[in-house]
C-alpha cells in the first residue's frame, strides 16, 4: 500500500528489453535505496513495481507487457522523470489517502492554466471510470494523492499548489500528457456493496439502518 505522497523524483536511466518485457533502471538521490531489500514494492508514477536490484542511487525493476499496455509507463523514455514512493510502513503517517498502486486507467490532460499561485488542470478519463470520481473526493494521478475540485461528464479538475508542482512531475504536464489514474478504493468497494447481486446491500437497506 501507498499514501500518494511522493518521496522523490527519479529519472529513467535506461530501458532494456529482456525476454519480451522491459527492465527499467531508475536513479534517485534523496532516498537511501541501498538500505532497502530486493523484492521491495516501489510505486513509479503510481504503478506498484518490484525492485529486482538496488544501488546507492537507485534500483532496477521489471515491467511486464501487460503493465505497459494498460498504464502510461509505455510513454516513458530514457531521461524521463518519474514520481517515486516506497511502500507504506505501518508506522508511517498517512498524509494522502490509501493507494494500492494498481492503476485503473490512463487519463489525458485536456487543459492547463494558472489559478492564483496554483496550476489548474482538467483531466479526461474513460467514460466507464467517470462514476468513481466525485467533487472533493480523492484521486491518484501518476502516484500523487489529489483532491478533485469539480467533475463534468468524463473530466475532472485538480489544483496543484506550488509545493506539489516542485516535488512531483506534474509541473511538466501539458495538454495531451497521458497520466496514470487510480480511483479511490472506497468508491470501488462502495460500488460492490451497492451491487444488484442477491447478497449486495441496497441504498434502501443503508437508509433503513441510518447509514444514508
Amino acid at each position: 500500500m501507498f499514501t500518494g505522497i511522493i518521496r522523490d523524483k527519479g529519472r529513467i536511466q535506461s530501458m532494456q528489453r529482456v525476454g519480451g518485457d522491459v527492465r527499467l533502471r531508475v536513479t534517485s538521490n534523496r532516498l537511501p535505496w541501498s538500505t532497502y531489500t530486493i523484492g521491495e514494492s516501489i510505486a513509479v508514477n503510481g504503478v506498484c513495481l518490484t525492485a529486482v536490484e538496488l544501488y546507492d542511487d537507485g534500483f532496477d525493476m521489471d515491467v511486464s507487457t501487460e503493465t505497459l499496455d494498460v498504464t502510461a509507463l509505455k510513454t516513458l523514455t530514457q531521461g524521463s522523470e518519474v514520481n517515486l514512493e516506497p511502500a507504506l510502513a505501518m508506522s508511517d503517517r498517512l498524509g494522502g489517502h490509501l493507494v494500492s498502486g494498481h492503476v485503473d486507467c490512463v487519463g489525458v490532460v485536456k487543459s492547463r492554466g494558472n489559478d492564483a499561485r496554483s496550476i489548474r488542470f482538467t483531466i479526461e478519463l474513460p467514460a466507464e471510470y467517470a462514476r468513481y470520481v466525485a467533487k472533493k473526493g480523492s484521486v491518484c494521478v501518476d502516484g500523487v494523492s489529489l483532491t478533485i475540485n469539480s467533475v463534468s461528464g468524463t473530466t475532472f479538475d485538480i489544483n496543484i499548489i506550488p509545493h506539489t508542482a516542485k516535488e512531483t512531475i506534474i509541473d511538466s504536464y501539458d495538454v495531451g500528457t497521458i497520466v496514470n489514474i487510480e480511483v479511490d478504493l472506497l468508491a470501488r468497494y462502495l460500488e460492490r456493496l451497492l451491487g444488484k447481486d442477491e447478497d449486495g446491500l441496497s441504498i434502501d437497506t443503508l437508509k433503513e439502518h441510518g447509514y444514508a
